[in-house]
């Protein structure tokens, strides 16, 4: 286990420093750049030549992805090109709010997604497992951004009819009530069902095909002829075998806590770190945009390390050399 650990924790440092070098050139590569949003009619080719030099970016490329990576490496991502304040300040400013969503959404995913994929797998052929498995085709080829914007949009055709407005249409609280735990349950209801919805689509497709799995080993077949009551069967071997894997799949989702869902937080008008990094791309601001590629990038692959370290705990048939 110590040399399979050190040895991912070297592949997982050549493949950040991949992605951080890839993200590097492209961004800077790309036409345009920041200073364009910093231009104005009275500024002559000298002002903007030293604001240039100001940011840094009259230097060869390499030097400014050497000096990034300096800084990087000392924990130091720099200042935003826009708002000059440190960059791990806007984000540690937008991360509760991505946190109260994504904690949200994963919640339901799972509390929804598991018993709908375990109940599919044991009516097998039937209805119930028919509807589950269109659900799952239906809700994966539909875009929930989408989804999202219409339901605000006939929320707000209902509110213009009747007068009652269901869920606001965005942001995270009522102003003048953000100590209000009802008002903020209130806003997030809608966003985070849709942000669950993927994790009904995933969860129950994938522990549909576990279970389904299971059952048919031996030792299920065992357990039975033995005479085992089915209550039995189900928790202590088929469940418990076939949620193993189900760990593997968690490890991704810890990127997903910290980043945010890009679309949804911008549909909904949620201030995380989704709408940030929208911001920052739009406005060409290297810095910010380094750092949210290069943190949600390490947590990938730190939940995915995790989950197979967990994997072979929990999974006492699984030896890593």
């Amino acid at each position: 286990m110590r040399r399979y650990i050190i040895r991912r924790a070297i592949q997982s440092v050549f493949l950040l420093w991949t992605i951080s070098l890839i993200s590097f050139a492209l961004m800077h590569l790309a036409p345009g750049g920041p200073v364009q949003f910093f231009e104005d009619p009275r500024m002559d080719p000298a002002d903007l030549a030293a604001l240039e030099h100001s940011l840094g970016l009259d230097q060869p490329l390499p030097v400014q992805y050497a000096r990034w990576l300096w800084g990087i490496l000392r924990l130091d991502f720099g200042r935003s090109y826009v708002s000059h304040r440190p960059v791990l300040d806007l984000i540690a400013e937008r991360l509760p709010a991505t946190m109260q969503l994504s904690v949200a959404w994963l919640t339901l995913g799972l509390l929804g997604g598991i018993p709908l994929g375990i109940l599919a797998a044991l009516k097998r052929g039937s209805w119930f497992d028919g509807a589950v498995r269109v659900f799952t085709v239906a809700g994966n080829a539909l875009p929930h951004w989408w989804l999202g914007l219409m339901l605000i949009v006939f929320f707000a055709w209902v509110y213009s009819l009747t007068g009652f407005r269901v869920v606001p249409s965005g942001g995270m609280y009522t102003l003048g009530k953000q100590n209000d735990l009802l008002d903020r349950l209130w806003h997030i209801a809608l966003p985070a069902l849709i942000g669950a919805l993927g994790g009904w689509i995933t969860f129950s497709r994938f522990v549909r095909y576990q279970v389904l799995e299971v059952i048919g080993q031996d030792y299920v077949r065992t357990a039975r002829a033995k005479g085992l009551p089915n209550r039995m069967i189900l928790t202590r071997h088929v469940l418990r075998n076939a949620l193993i894997p189900l760990v593997t799949l968690l490890g991704g989702a810890l990127a997903g806590l910290m980043s945010g869902a890009v679309l949804l937080e911008s549909v909904f008008s949620w201030p995380g770190m989704g709408r940030l990094a929208i911001e920052a791309f739009f406005k060409r601001d290297y810095p910010l945009l380094m750092a949210l590629i290069m943190i949600p990038s390490f947590l990938v692959i730190l939940g995915n390390l995790l989950a197979d370290i967990a994997y072979g705990l929990v999974d006492p048939r699984v030896r890593y050399d």
